[in-house]
């Protein structure tokens, strides 16, 4: 199942009213009302434009529609950040994203928290066009030996976790071979920890993935910055030969765009003001 849509009871609905009443005055942002994935039936939720959250997000409004439910609302943001922040000024009631982002905002904001509940569960992959089979079996091939030789997990755990996290950066081999061209990158870098931006540079998980993937290819990586919702269209035109971002393999995606085998997995979760 990818979601629960049980309906919010009665009770629940008399105890987030009590909760609303008893806020304090001055308080510069509403209490928190969303407490499971129950309470999110009549609530605003605050997604990044394109992504599977905003997918998932709307079916789920589509589903609360078709149950009776009304007042449930989807307002979309072209950057989780810019979400994030409408929910701590109490624009809306939640933000649906990928865990490892949550993680990060949350992170930098004591002030929020993430729902014990994840909603749903996804894989990520390499966008690549229908047409470019070739190289989709070489990134396949070299995929699967980063799983092998524990490279992937190495690169994971440099970014998340706290036993080695930031201890264990990957490196391009010395030698390594750049003759068979350059492999260009579209991505979003407002994702953390898959793309963000520090010191002047595009860096994350995604990015070192994709630069092992080029290790083993002998090519050079371009990473091109853009719209989340732009990257497909990117590739379909030929303007970049990849798409990575924490993409979520989707039938959607699939009818206008091909994807590699899978490079990890995440969730979809909900941040909540902790007040």
């Amino acid at each position: 199942m990818k979601y629960n849509f049980v309906k919010k009871t009665i009770t629940l609905a008399l105890a987030a009213g009590m909760v609303m009443g008893l806020a304090a005055c001055g308080s510069s942002a509403p209490p928190n009302t969303v407490f499971s994935l129950d309470d999110m039936a009549g609530k605003t939720i605050g997604v990044q434009l394109g992504t599977t959250g905003d997918t998932y997000a709307s079916d789920y409004k589509e589903e609360q529609e078709k149950a009776g439910v009304k007042g449930t609302k989807v307002e979309q943001y072209s950057k989780g950040a810019d979400a994030v922040q409408a929910l701590k000024q109490g624009k809306i009631d939640c933000v649906m994203i990928d865990r490892q982002p949550a993680e990060a905002f949350v992170e930098k904001n004591d002030d929020l928290t993430i729902l014990e509940e994840d909603f749903t569960e996804e894989d990520y992959a390499i966008a690549i066009s229908k047409e470019n089979t070739e190289l989709k079996e070489k990134i396949n091939e070299a995929l699967a030996e980063l799983k092998e030789d524990g490279t992937l997990d190495a690169i994971m755990s440099n970014y998340i976790g706290d036993d080695t996290k930031g201890k264990n950066p990957y490196e391009s081999p010395a030698d390594v071979d750049r003759s068979n061209g350059t492999l260009t990158m579209a991505t979003n870098a407002e994702f953390p920890p898959y793309e963000y931006h520090e010191g002047g540079e595009i860096v994350g998980i995604d990015v070192d993935m994709a630069r092992a993937v080029c290790d083993k290819l002998g090519m050079e990586l371009k990473i091109e910055d853009m719209a989340f919702d732009a990257i497909i269209n990117a590739v379909q035109s030929g303007k970049a030969d990849i798409g990575v971002a924490g993409m979520t393999v989707t039938p959607d995606r699939l009818e206008n765009i091909d994807f590699t085998d899978s490079y990890t997995t995440s969730q979809q979760v909900i941040i909540v003001r902790k007040k």
